[in-house]
């Protein structure tokens, strides 16, 4: 019997998920434990594994295609096995016509009688692009009214709270309505284009979407588009807008590496430019010229007279839309208080040294302050625990978040049982961590779980800061800059290393005298390095 394989949740946060790559084509023999495909949710690219055995007869997604957790991915049973009912019929739960419909038209109204939707007609719905986003904005359109519009086209590029990314449509017609304009906000599911028949009253549609008319029920091919989001991959080559599209991971990497996009050869679906055409390129002559020539013919500078208010107005990203509201909920729902205390650096500085002059092995500071802090919250559990309203959730293991600064935003990768782990291992666990938190490769595994929160601004100079807690943890650690100053050491005023740390905490878990006393611990192992290798 054929086995229905759904769009996976890939982490408890997660809502859906696009088609990075199929490993398997529709005829193809499949064993359980194959990898089937690539799924790309907003924080990383996954491998789906097959728990299934048998032969592939149907993808209900292609390659850049998007839809919600448990649609219809693709089938699998016997070679020539009638599976055109479960095709019809749709992934588990599926209700009535009209209800599947539904998320396809995305038209959430009960019909009104008298109403009636023209035919052919598809609505357009600004789409949920990753598990926070409650809006979206439109960057660009690449399709004006009157355009025809193919199936697989990129309609527009909309920003969300993790990234801009084109939104390719699944419907082919003419486009009839933009309901919102370059720059406009609205949430999700709000009205966002018309696509239909050439000619169609676009007045007609309009009132029938007020009047609460879903799409024709005669729409089957939507049914299999469960919805309308964007694809992470787009056209390798440049339109008329002198735009190139690419996946936003080769974006991001190229854009680490230098490389010119235009310069790059697209093998995705229809020569899109993916992940590994940007790894595997080698820039040629004419490739390495044209940065410079650009470089030649700098745009002309703003020029503000002097004595003259100027101003700008720059629209917020939906990314620190999001970063704004949680820390907005974290800083006025728990009652910060902070605690500071100064560090002696001059045996942290001797042990490090000897450490590093070991063959294979570089550890920093922060990783010194990393492992320091999970082995004080051994001893004060207390500093070890969340806020959960009538209880306190003590936990037991100890697992560090590293907040880790990238060009969009900010980050937290998590280093799990960081207790029982060396500095060496500490260190390449943080260094591994933070590469790909860059690169956008983290998982979802890798940033949940955090019982503590590490943030430092040392490199970049600063001395003193204070953070806000990254719930649900009931603390974070600040770390400041190693300073040279004279600091008084047995009697007499020496030329010393120190460092200071601020300790911000939840004063719902945290008493001030438990707070001094993890301080206390936290500086005795800093201070005296040996402790950590014990």
């Amino acid at each position: 019997m054929a086995e229905i394989i759904t769009m996976p949740r890939l982490s408890d946060t997660m809502e859906e998920g696009v088609v990075a790559k199929w490993l398997k084509k529709v005829g193809d023999k499949v064993n359980e434990g194959d990898i089937l495909a690539e799924i790309e949710t907003d924080k990383a690219t996954m491998e789906f594994e097959s728990f299934h055995s048998g032969t592939l007869l149907y993808i209900g997604l292609q390659e850049g295609e998007g839809a919600k957790v448990d649609t219809l991915l693709a089938i699998i049973g016997k070679e020539g096995e009638d599976i055109s009912a479960l095709i019809g019929g749709g992934a588990p739960a599926a209700a009535p016509k009209a209800e599947e419909a539904k998320p396809v038209a995305e038209v959430t109204n009960t019909p009104a009688a008298g109403v009636a939707m023209p035919a052919g007609v598809e609505v357009v719905t600004m789409p949920r692009l990753s598990d926070t986003m409650t809006e979206g904005t439109v960057a660009s359109w690449l399709k004006k009214v009157g355009d025809t519009v193919k199936e697989g086209d990129i309609l527009a590029e909309i920003e969300t709270d993790k990234a801009t990314m084109e939104f390719e449509s699944f419907y082919s017609g003419t486009l009839l309505y933009i309901g919102l304009k370059e720059g406009e906000s609205a949430s999700v599911d709000s009205l966002l284009a018309i696509i239909g028949p050439a000619g169609t009253d676009v007045n007609a549609v309009l009132a029938a979407l007020q009047g609460g008319s879903s799409a024709p029920a005669a729409a089957p091919k939507s049914e299999s588009k469960p919805t309308e989001t964007v694809a992470p991959a787009a056209a390798p080559v440049v339109n008329a807008n002198d735009r190139v599209f690419a996946s936003p991971l080769a974006k991001k990497i190229a854009q680490d590496k230098g490389i010119n996009l235009t310069e790059v050869k697209g093998t995705g679906e229809n020569g899109r430019i993916v992940k590994k055409d940007v790894e595997n390129f080698t820039p040629s002559a004419k490739a390495t010229a044209a940065p410079a020539t650009a470089s030649a013919n700098p745009a002309i500078p703003t020029v503000i007279p002097v004595g003259v208010e100027v101003t700008e107005e720059v629209k917020n990203s939906q990314m620190r839309k999001t970063i704004a509201k949680r820390l907005a909920e974290s800083k006025f729902t728990a009652p910060h208080y902070y605690l500071a205390i100064e560090i002696d650096m001059d045996n942290a500085m001797e042990s490090r040294a000897q450490i590093n002059n070991l063959p294979d092995t570089k550890i920093s500071f922060n990783d010194m302050v990393v492992k320091a802090c999970a082995m004080a919250l051994k001893k004060h559990p207390q500093v070890n625990t969340s806020w959960k309203g009538d209880t306190t959730l003590y936990n037991k293991h100890v697992n560090v978040g590293v907040a880790v600064a990238i060009e969009d935003g900010l980050v937290v990768p998590v280093i799990k049982f960081t207790d029982t782990l060396t500095l060496t291992q500490i260190g390449a666990l943080v260094k591994d961590l933070a590469g790909k938190a860059r690169n956008k490769k983290l998982t979802p595994a890798e940033m949940e779980g955090s019982t503590f929160t590490v943030s430092n601004l040392g490199m970049f100079g600063v001395d003193v800061f204070t953070s806000i807690i990254n719930q649900p943890n009931s603390a974070i650690l600040s770390v400041g800059a190693i300073v040279e100053k004279p600091v008084v050491k047995n009697g007499q005023i020496v030329v010393g290393h120190t460092m200071q740390v601020t300790l911000a905490c939840d004063h719902r878990t945290i008493d001030g005298a438990t707070g001094a006393q993890f301080l206390q611990t936290l500086k005795t192992y800093i201070e005296n390095p040996v402790t950590m290798l014990a």
